[in-house]
């Protein structure tokens, strides 16, 4: 029989087993890394209309062909945990996660959206971010059209913006209590009526496309008034009213910012995660921390430990891990401990080229010394967001590195000062002065490297929790990828390549339920990174004016990622954005009119 010929708009098949009769794209000969966990190959993959055709010897032809000789060709890798949220408005390609790497990335974590709001409300929303992520708030405003109330003229948004990343998005809670209770959110307990009424927006919001509800009873998180902010005062009866609501309607991750200020308040939390897990089957997930402030070093253990008692009762619960220490970044360029001083404001209010001049001055010098001595003492509190920044310790020196490249042996400014004979503060002012990009960094959790070694090599942990998009001048944690193959399977030898590509490729597809995402196996979708196995790493962070509004964040790029491909077009050659935006809204279950046989459970 002739086969008939295709339809208008239908791509032509051959007549032997459906395949197309040229690919579109066609990534030849590369050491394939499937993200499953198994063995590498040498194999060709097939790409056609963004999803993966074949992976093997393939004698097709291509509209594009590319050598991926000495390449590994491995799934895209998934960031599980950013803050994208504004930025996604005016950064197209995704900075600085596509330079490492990243495919797709899961934002509006913490509680933190910027849907549903109020347009009333909307500067209020913005100074709230700008204070907790280190967002300027002036860059929102000058880099968003912010037109949308509710949260699914927010998601529509998104999909109207050219964007190289896949997204996926939750609703925020802390965005629901400020939409329902206005100024009260940030003080009192809602009433049964006001928790009806987020629950039934969260389901709203589900069906629109999140993936579910982020929440957050972190101690960091505050507002610019200094007041827990709004998801910290709600009761955990209102939290269980919002998780019931996603039981409703069968799916739905419930995420939560950790609360590790002490062991009381982190068992406390855990436990209620815990019977919310077993009494609703909805995912749960929560970053895990070690940290040296607090009573409790050892927080991340007894987190695990729940987490696994957890799963093996029934339930459903992953830690979210970063891949190193999460950092506070200091640079003359941007923050540095000492900014809130009288005599240091003199001089960091004026232009680089004037700031430099002014500290080559020994009497000034000297001055900025002794204004050191009137911090207060390092205590063992856990600061965070803009507290770090607006209410400073003197740093703890032996802790405080000068960083020279991403090797993670370098000296610390206690160590330098020793060897120079000079006090800290003015050892840090000659490293300035010598290089205006000296990037100083502070490990302010995760400072020990074998507890996060511990907190990866198991198996209901997620190497994601780079907070991209948040911290924009503070920290920089976009590298985690790079940062995972470059120090733990390269230089520790700690992870074969294929586990580390496991842990940010298909273990996340799988956590997040992403479910044509994570494999290079045919049906796929063609999201696709290439590198060099020996050369991949980040690079040094630097300070950047190219926020909207010429605001400065700190951008990182990486060595020997050689392409980024999503839904089937290279999107990054080379370290370079090729201007094709091919990443889509990635929309939770809920969004389908098909629900799960468990519909109708837990509002009861």
């Amino acid at each position: 029989m002739t086969p008939s010929p295709p339809q208008c708009g239908e791509r032509e098949k051959d007549d032997i087993g459906g395949r197309f009769s040229m690919l579109d794209l066609l990534i030849r000969g590369g050491t394939v890394i499937d993200g499953s966990g198994a063995a590498r190959i040498t194999a060709d993959v097939g790409i056609v209309d963004g999803r993966i055709t074949a992976v093997g010897r393939l004698s097709d032809t291509a509209r594009r062909t590319i050598d991926a000789d000495g390449l590994i060709v491995a799934p895209g890798f998934i960031d599980g945990h950013t803050h994208m949220d504004a930025q996604v408005m005016w950064d197209a390609p995704g900075t600085s996660s596509c330079y490492n790497g990243v495919t797709s990335v899961v934002m509006s974590n913490c509680g933190f959206t910027l849907a549903p709001c109020k347009p009333a409300d909307r500067q209020w929303y913005a100074n709230c971010l700008s204070y907790v992520e280190d967002i300027p708030a002036a860059a929102m405003a000058a880099g968003m059209d912010w037109t949308w109330e509710s949260f699914a003229e927010y998601l529509q948004a998104v999909e109207r913006r050219p964007k190289a990343l896949n997204y996926a998005m939750y609703v925020g809670h802390s965005a629901l209590r400020m939409y329902v209770m206005g100024r009260r959110a940030l003080s009192d307990e809602a009433t049964d009526e006001e928790i009806a009424t987020m629950a039934a927006m969260a389901q709203e919001a589900m069906r629109a496309g999140a993936i579910g509800v982020s929440t957050s009873r972190a101690h960091t998180h505050l507002t610019p008034e200094g007041q827990p902010v709004a998801s910290r005062q709600a009761s955990w009866h209102e939290l269980e009213r919002i998780v019931a609501s996603m039981a409703a309607l069968g799916t739905g991750i419930f995420q939560v910012g950790s609360d590790v200020r002490s062991h009381a308040s982190n068992v406390a939390m855990l436990d209620e995660l815990k019977r919310l897990a077993l009494a609703y089957k909805r995912t749960i997930m929560f970053g895990l921390i070690s940290t040296r402030q607090g009573d409790d070093p050892a927080s991340w253990r007894t987190q695990a430990q729940v987490i696994e008692d957890t799963n093996r009762a029934g339930g459903r619960m992953f830690g979210q891990v970063s891949t190193r220490s999460i950092n506070a970044i200091y640079s003359l360029k941007s923050y540095l401990p000492f900014d809130v001083l009288p005599e240091w404001k003199l001089v960091r209010e004026r232009p680089l080229p004037e700031q430099l001049q002014m500290l080559r001055d020994p009497a000034r010098r000297r001055a900025l010394v002794e204004a050191e001595q009137r911090m207060k003492p390092k205590d063992n509190v856990l600061q965070g967001g803009g507290a770090a920044t607006l209410d400073p310790r003197k740093p703890d020196y032996e802790q405080l590195f000068a960083l020279k490249s991403m090797d993670w042996d370098d000296p610390t400014v206690a160590e330098l000062s020793r060897v120079r004979g000079t006090h800290p503060v003015e050892t840090m002012i000659e490293l300035a002065l010598a290089d205006p990009d000296q990037i100083f960094v502070w490990p302010v959790v995760n400072e020990d490297r074998e507890d996060v070694l511990g907190m990866l090599k198991r198996d209901t942990t997620l190497a994601t929790f780079s907070d991209a998009g948040a911290h924009s001048a503070q920290e920089m944690g976009a590298c985690l990828q790079t940062h995972f193959l470059h120090y733990w399977v390269n230089k520790r030898g700690a992870f074969t390549l294929e586990h580390a590509v496991r842990k940010m490729t298909r273990d996340i597809a799988e956590a997040f339920e992403l479910k044509d995402r994570g494999l290079l196996k045919p049906g796929y979708k063609a999201d696709v990174v290439l590198f060099e196995a020996d050369r991949v790493r980040p690079c040094l962070p630097r300070v950047e004016n190219d926020l909207p509004g010429g605001a400065r964040r700190l951008v990182q790029k990486a060595e020997g990622i050689r392409a980024t491909i999503v839904n089937g077009a290279v999107t990054m050659e080379n370290g370079r954005s090729t201007g094709t935006f091919t990443g889509e809204v990635m929309k939770g279950a809920a969004a389908s009119s098909a629900l799960s046989p468990q519909a109708g459970r837990g509002l009861g």
